[in-house]
């Protein structure tokens, strides 16, 4: 019998590679999302296939869905900072009323629950690399406060489904990813940084490019996910790429694989232009994947140099 799998926010970034990774496994996935930053166009390739159906609903509104289900993945959400400070009263009801509409569904349907969570529950975090045992260090009334309070508000409701009505559950804490995708104005380093170096624009810098950060390939987080899904792990499990660098460091990488105009090693050159530094910006980002590696086996297989070529490729054809 295949598995019958719901996976909300399944048109977005992560959830449509999680769409096509299911249904290679065997899985009949259903798609929900309201399109408010996911795509149809992500998606568009299943229309059609027998292993998979798509609907048009916000989760935080009403959740219903006939017949069977084995698993629930629970990734709607507005994911970057352009998108929930754009739509900051939406974040937080979809990580409050539309985890607890899709814990409810789950509890209904018997069925295991993924909750996809963040590395941003550990805000500008004062421990490096970060475990999944630091409580973080959040600021709850600052500008990225709406989508960290409610991952964090998300977590809490997933554990307390899963002691209370003994729902079987898991969360996951995505660190940054990029791959095919990705929406070139989403406002993540890596897209803005393909897409200006494309444009022959200067990549624009926030800070002094010192602050760090650790990119995992989407293939890679996929793989991460599904093995943690298939595993017996409860507790939160970071899945990301622990190989750290300084956003510096990443603008000098996408410079020479588009090879648009080079920049000294100060960032100050042509190339790149430095700007000042968001609110609550963190400083450092890196996950400590010890949790993964020894429950699941999982690491990321995928380097920078290869990853980077394969999302240069695909926003080329994207810009055409």
């Amino acid at each position: 019998m295949m598995p019958r799998t719901l996976i909300t926010g399944g048109a977005g970034f992560l959830g449509s590679h999680l769409c096509d990774r299911l249904i290679k496994e065997g899985h009949r996935v259903i798609c929900l999302d309201n399109l408010i930053t996911g795509m149809v166009e992500n998606v568009a390739h299943l229309i059609g296939h027998d292993a998979f159906r798509f609907i048009k609903l916000d989760v935080t509104e009403y959740l219903y869905i006939d017949g069977p289900l084995d698993y629930v993945l629970h990734f709607a959400s507005p994911a970057s900072p352009i998108d929930y400070q754009r739509l900051p009263i939406q974040t937080l009801k979809v990580g409050s009323l539309g985890t607890h509409k899709a814990l409810g569904l789950a509890k209904a349907k018997g069925a295991r629950f993924l909750l996809a969570s963040t590395s941003e529950v550990y805000g500008d975090p004062t421990i490096h690399p970060q475990r999944e045992e630091y409580w973080g260090n959040v600021n709850p009334v600052g500008p990225r406060g709406v989508y960290d309070e409610a991952k964090r508000f998300a977590e809490a409701m997933t554990m307390a489904y899963h002691r209370y009505h003994g729902l079987d559950t898991r969360i996951a804490r995505i660190f940054n990813t990029y791959g095919p995708r990705m929406r070139p104005n989403d406002g993540r380093v890596v897209s803005n940084f393909i897409n200006q170096a494309l444009r022959g624009e200067p990549l624009t810098v926030y800070g002094d490019g010192a602050q760090t950060r650790s990119f995992c390939y989407v293939s890679d987080l996929v793989e991460g996910l599904y093995c943690l899904l298939m595993s017996g792990e409860v507790n939160p499990v970071n899945i990301g790429n622990p190989k750290e660098f300084t956003v510096l460091d990443l603008a000098h990488m996408v410079l020479k694989a588009v090879g648009g105009p080079s920049a000294d090693s100060t960032g100050l050159a042509t190339g790149i232009e430095l700007r000042p530094l968001p609110v609550d910006d963190p400083r450092t980002r890196q996950p400590d994947i010890g949790l993964a590696q020894e429950r699941f086996g999982w690491e990321p297989k995928v380097q920078i140099a290869e990853g980077l070529a394969l999302t240069i490729e695909y926003f080329r054809k994207q810009l055409k």
